[in-house]
């Protein structure tokens, strides 16, 4: 403490010398590369300074900048973090404004672990299950959830530019599971009545690779335009009979196989990637959540894609890319209330 103390005191009259153009380099290097369960992970982060200081390696990359401005050549270091000496900003931040842990009240070890277990868990973890893990109420458990599965989501990916498969699914309940006096008429198949269609568009590779979007509909009208946003034109896309793929053509070379009359496989033309995945999807969801709202589907739907998507990875090497997307808030309010 005596010597941070110090080293803050000698920072500061730099600061003053110079007229506050001062440009701080982060040296401190931290490696994860040994981690074997989230034990380990609470064992090696065993205070919030060292945290801290793993956050801000792992978001600003050896320079410190101001997440107000973008400042990086006149930050000083006060007792909580850092001032910015910008005359435009001038304002106090820590290394967690601006990220899914800003204003944060849970120990950031912790934050570390639910990392570790959301991304490593095939299935899912439950917000009850992880509450109990971490000695959380079942309530910070699932904000906390949210916000890692916010971490988690595709921020404008590029589009599949030779093969693609697309397929749908839908998330609800069945009515030959429900009390008779609560099931839904007319809401088997397709219906939308009680059910929630997802649409997985996949491309096909040595680790293939899935973008999952929560829809209001399998028209034509709805998935048009979701599959010119996601593969180039011209592409190869693959799917099944859906009268909603009707205008698939005029974009794409179309090729489909026909589920109706048993066809799963037409050559090398097939929709068994899509499915693998939603296989997995459908299982956790399941058999972990039991049941998801339309309002939080996209991001549970966030969460499945990237495990899918990062398979290849270690558990470490999954654990150092989430925390290289910790950019980005989720507060209570907006989660809620929308």
């Amino acid at each position: 403490n005596s010597l941070t103390h110090q080293r803050n005191n000698l920072l500061r009259k730099s600061i003053a010398q110079c007229g506050g153009n001062l440009h701080i380099q982060l040296k401190t290097m931290i490696s994860v590369a040994k981690f074997k369960s989230f034990i380990e992970v609470l064992d090696y982060f065993k205070d919030e300074e060292f945290c801290k200081k793993y956050v801000e390696q792992q978001r600003w990359k050896g320079t410190i900048t101001c997440p107000h401005c973008g400042n990086t050549h006149n930050i000083g270091i006060t007792k909580r973090g850092y001032k910015c000496y910008n005359p435009e900003c001038l304002k106090k931040f820590s290394v967690l404004v601006g990220t899914v842990m800003e204003d944060t009240k849970i120990k950031l070890r912790y934050w570390f672990a639910a990392f570790y277990i959301l991304s490593s868990e095939k299935r899912g973890k439950s917000s009850y299950q992880l509450a109990k893990d971490l000695g959380l109420t079942q309530k910070s458990a699932w904000h906390l959830s949210h916000r890692i599965r916010k971490m988690l989501e595709q921020r404008a990916p590029e589009k599949i530019k030779l093969l693609a498969q697309s397929d749908e699914t839908f998330v609800g309940g069945k009515n030959k599971n429900r009390h008779k006096d609560k099931k839904v008429k007319n809401s088997q198949g397709r219906s939308f009545k009680d059910k929630t269609p997802v649409l997985g568009i996949l491309e096909p590779g040595e680790v293939s690779q899935i973008r999952t979007i929560a829809i209001p509909d399998t028209s034509a009208a709805t998935l048009q335009p979701l599959l010119e946003a996601n593969i180039e034109k011209g592409a190869i896309l693959m799917t099944d009979e859906w009268t909603g793929y009707c205008n698939a053509h005029t974009a794409f070379d179309h090729k489909f196989v026909d589920h109706s009359a048993k066809q799963y496989v037409d050559g090398n033309v097939s929709c068994n990637g899509v499915e693998n995945f939603w296989s997995h999807f459908k299982r956790g969801i399941n058999g972990i959540y039991y049941h998801v709202s339309r309002k939080h589907l996209q991001r549970y739907c966030d969460e499945y894609s990237y495990r899918f998507n990062s398979r290849d990875l270690t558990s470490c090497e999954r654990f150092e890319h989430i925390m290289g997307k910790v950019e980005g808030r989720l507060t209570w309010k907006t989660l809620v209330h929308g």
